[in-house]
């Protein structure tokens, strides 16, 4: 055996026993919290307010609203990305129990494409369908499956939060 491989073995010997020593609720630890902000859905049936977490980073995207039993019914998600994100990229439901709505949100804060999705039940990630827009987008809103259609919210309507801008000033609100 090379001393590389032996000194490698040896470090992974040491480790074993010294992750065991840690308190389970290092080992087990919850995500920390993400910032809520308040967002506003601008429709022909008036504002809809909702309470939302944000989605800032790589990490937190990629968890999303994963191993949930409930959300409430003013609440959502909002992914927030630092530049246009393709029509290629797209978002699953890998380990997501709830049904959930996405809305899409271009550049100027409209809505470019809405999509129901259906939790995945494969314990294989590769298995879970990816929901697509149909354009380029900025941002994108996750809500409990239903919310979209029950407020008349559609493709073309303007959301607006806190730092987004004011693309959304013109609409009645």
């Amino acid at each position: 055996m090379n001393s590389t491989r032996r000194q490698l073995l040896l470090g992974l010997a040491t480790l074993v026993p010294a992750v065991s020593l840690l308190p389970g609720s290092l080992l087990a630890a919850e995500p920390a919290p993400m910032e809520t902000l308040p967002l506003v859905l601008h429709s022909d049936q008036g504002p809809h307010h909702l309470e939302v977490e944000v989605a800032l980073t790589a990490s937190q995207r990629s968890r999303g609203l994963m191993d949930r039993d409930h959300l409430d019914p003013g609440a959502g998600m909002l992914f927030l990305y630092g530049g246009l994100q393709p029509s290629r990229n797209g978002f699953w439901m890998y380990r997501t129990r709830l049904p959930l709505d996405i809305a899409f949100i271009d550049e100027n804060g409209r809505i470019v494409s809405l999509h129901r999705m259906h939790p995945c039940e494969s314990s294989a990630p590769g298995d879970c369908p990816v929901t697509r827009p149909d354009a380029s987008y900025r941002a994108a809103l996750e809500v409990n499956a239903g919310y979209f259609e029950d407020q008349g919210i559609k493709v073309g309507d303007c959301v607006s939060w806190p730092g987004s801008g004011e693309h959304c000033a013109g609409d009645p609100s």
